[in-house]
């Protein structure tokens, strides 16, 4: 069974529509890729969004958009912005909404959910966009800080999802 992707409308401090949804991001890609961060003070995840910047023409190459994916709020996603310029969306998600849709990881219980320094951990989710109703076709839930798919990993994912045909939902 194939697993429909939740569409999500966050604001948008990058490149493309704002405020920008899934179903915005899908539109004219074979393929969406959503890099959830930790929060605004994630070492990694500042290498993890640069790494992406660098290669970003892989992406495009494979028909993928990447979104970056902040639980914080536009203020302190602008400033990332302002520091990295991203070719790509990065959205703010302060209410954890489009985090809590595709159940990024959160660890230490009651306190991790409270704190996003404390529990939120990175996940990669690629949606394949070839199908009517945008589907989950791959997605990778770290287990700590440093737990998160290479560049490599998710470039080789979105080559073997091309390869083969799109799964549509046991719903559409």
């Amino acid at each position: 069974m194939t697993e429909l992707a939740p569409d999500f409308e966050l604001a948008n401090v990058g490149p493309g529509p704002d405020p920008c949804s899934l179903r915005a991001l899908a539109a004219g890609h074979e393929f969406v890729v959503l890099l959830f961060q930790r929060d605004f003070y994630c070492t990694n995840c500042r290498k993890q969004i640069q790494a992406v910047t660098e290669r970003y023409d892989e992406f495009t190459e494979r028909d993928a958009i990447v979104a970056s994916i902040l639980p914080e709020e536009r203020e302190r996603a602008a400033e990332w912005q302002a520091s990295y310029d991203l070719p790509y969306p990065l959205l703010a998600d302060p209410e954890a909404i489009a985090s809590d849709a595709y159940d990024q990881p959160v660890k230490f219980g009651i306190l991790g959910r409270f704190s996003d320094f404390l529990g939120r951990m990175p996940e990669a989710v690629v949606v394949d966009a070839r199908v009517d109703e945008p589907t989950v076709a791959w997605s990778y839930a770290g287990e700590s800080t440093f737990d998160r798919p290479s560049i490599d990993d998710i470039l080789a994912e979105l080559d073997r999802l091309r390869e083969a045909e799109p799964t549509p939902t046991d719903d559409a």
